[in-house]
């Protein structure tokens, strides 16, 4: 059995203030003519209000990139285009600053953290403040092995629980939140499967870019792994120990905890959304929290924010991962906060006369 109530996060998180939402989408007839005219950028800021519990919203000023990474073991049965257990490649590119989200992160200041969870590599081989959370080396092979034991998956859990109080406490007013993993993606099919009752052949996608062989290879992997994820999906931490893994694990844990603190998360992929999908389980107000980066053409993906009711705010054909989908939408973010904070009321227009005859 867990040491973690999960059934305590039901009651902890609260919904997003309602009342300054109203007050926010209240304001745009007095802003800009037509009042609808910024569409979906007024929606964002009428969001950002809510989660902040405050109109006019305030500028988003210590953003913060987070990204949990991992190897998995399903990735040796070829379900990857990247080598089993590389993952501590991609890991390091993000630590030494050389990955896309890195130049992303540094166009948009917002710095980038890298917190080691289960990486296949010699601790020694990175930073200490990047595998000081480690819980692992790799995970189990899904198909016909639990990830980790229910014990490990509640130390992630708890990691990710602590790292978002640790932000929330340092006045992180934003996360960008990403993976860096090889075979990542197919432990998140099995959850999304699992957790929308839909078979294997409906959420197993391209992932990092392989073939129709290695497509086949996934879609029986996530297969197998399906019939060892419905004993327990009433368990959460259960399912995340047997079907998960610990990147996984703190994912989760770190958006429940976020969403108590009232600290907004952008998704990225589809192992955020299969997080989401978790986290759901647990808490159903969590996810007026969290928004959705962008569409990462993961079918997977697609069917875990319709589930929890997200939107991808972008769609540009963005399949890096690594947090990349993320942080493209944070210059929209802060654009609708922008806007709600800077742009002047109007004085009132005169009312024409509908019956008025125009002059010639």
């Amino acid at each position: 059995m867990s040491g973690i109530d999960l059934d305590e996060f039901g009651s902890l998180v609260e919904r997003p203030d309602a009342g300054v939402r109203r007050d926010s989408q209240e304001r745009w007839p007095r802003l800009v003519r037509p009042a609808a005219g910024l569409g979906k950028v007024a929606e964002l800021a009428d969001w950002l209000a809510a989660v902040q519990g405050h109109a006019p919203v305030r500028p988003i000023s210590s953003p913060q990139v987070l990204l949990f990474a991992a190897d998995h073991g399903v990735a040796s049965l070829g379900v990857s285009a990247r080598a089993a257990g590389t993952a501590s490649v991609l890991a390091r590119e993000a630590v030494d600053g050389t990955a896309p989200v890195n130049v992303l992160a540094r166009q948009y200041g917002a710095p980038v953290r890298v917190v080691d969870m289960a990486l296949d590599c010699d601790p020694a081989d990175l930073p200490e403040h990047v595998t000081a959370h480690r819980v692992r080396r790799g995970s189990g092979r899904i198909d016909i092995e639990d990830a980790l034991t229910v014990d490990e998956a509640e130390r992630a859990f708890r990691t990710g629980m602590a790292i978002a109080d640790e932000l929330a406490d340092s006045g992180t007013d934003l996360v960008l939140l990403g993976d860096l993993s090889v075979g990542g993606t197919t432990p998140a099919a099995v959850l999304i499967a699992a957790l929308c009752g839909t078979d294997a052949s409906v959420v197993t996608g391209r992932g990092s870019g392989i073939d129709d062989l290695a497509w086949m290879r996934k879609c029986a992997a996530i297969r197998d792994a399906l019939r060892r994820a419905r004993p327990v999906l009433g368990d959460q931490l259960a399912l995340l120990a047997a079907v998960g893994g610990a990147d996984f694990a703190a994912t989760t844990g770190f958006l429940l905890q976020s969403a108590v603190r009232k600290l907004p998360v952008v998704l990225d992929g589809v192992v955020g959304a299969a997080c989401a999908l978790v986290g759901q389980r647990i808490a159903f107000r969590a996810p007026d929290w969290w928004l959705a980066g962008h569409a990462s053409g993961e079918p997977g993906q697609a069917k875990a924010l319709d589930r929890i009711s997200l939107e991808p705010l972008l769609d540009h054909d963005v399949h890096l991962g690594g947090g990349a989908g993320a942080v493209l939408a944070l210059p929209l973010l802060r654009a609708a906060a922008a806007l709600s904070a800077e742009l002047p009321e109007r004085k009132p227009e005169p009312v024409g006369d509908p019956d008025a005859v125009p002059e010639a």
